[in-house]
């Protein structure tokens, strides 16, 4: 059974292969169309605000202005569409300039076919879809600035937002890939030098309370 409405696609892409390779790939979804592909932001700029999409792929590295000034120019007169980066870049900075410019995803160019689908739908349904590469970068960066001022190394302020979270040592282990004993020789640590004698202690001075 056809869906009755489709997922409104557009890409922002300046190599032609790949556009059409994705553009093919969301049209051969059910409940996607793809039938807009722009090869510069100017592009898009130009012609997107005419006819609105649902949800944006946009390349970073675009010749001309990039993707991340697009989107702060479109966000303005399509406040309704959702951007998701695509690109190769994996470095930090790109990653939170793209965020802070309105992109509510960030997927990597070698992500398998599906998950780039997935990644789709879900920014439709109102989600933020990253690799877990980026995730990861996204989360550690929250964690370092939340315990910046502690005496603490960025494992130890990652492993005391995991126990800020209620996880149990045998959790915390299985999340960073170490074994619960480890876990427990870093939670010694951090409370000998937050001179802190339990959880509660250690997790009120992370929390600023």
């Amino acid at each position: 059974m056809q869906p009755t409405t489709h997922i409104k696609i557009a890409i922002v892409e300046d190599l032609k292969d790949v556009a059409y390779s994705l553009k093919e790939m969301f049209d051969g979804e059910q409940d996607m169309k793809c039938s807009q592909v722009y090869g510069s932001a100017e592009e898009a700029i130009t012609f997107l605000p005419k006819s609105p999409p649902d949800v944006v792929i946009m390349d970073i590295g675009l010749p001309g202005m990039s993707g991340v000034e697009a989107i702060v120019t479109l966000r303005e007169v399509m406040p309704n569409t959702q951007f998701c980066m695509f690109t190769v870049f994996e470095d930090d900075e790109k990653i939170f300039t793209s965020l802070k410019a309105g992109a509510k995803g960030y997927i990597l160019k070698n992500s398998p076919n599906d998950k780039i689908i997935s990644a789709a739908r879900e920014l439709y349904a109102g989600g933020a879809p990253m690799n877990p590469e980026i995730a990861r970068k996204v989360i550690n960066s929250f964690t370092t600035s939340k315990g910046s001022s502690l005496p603490l190394t960025p494992r130890e302020l990652e492993l005391l937002e995991l126990l800020s979270q209620g996880l149990l040592y045998k959790e915390i282990g299985a999340s960073l890939g170490i074994t619960t004993g480890t876990v427990k020789q870093h939670i010694h640590k951090i409370y000998h030098k937050l001179q802190v004698n339990n959880r509660t202690e250690a997790i009120n001075l992370y929390l600023n309370r």
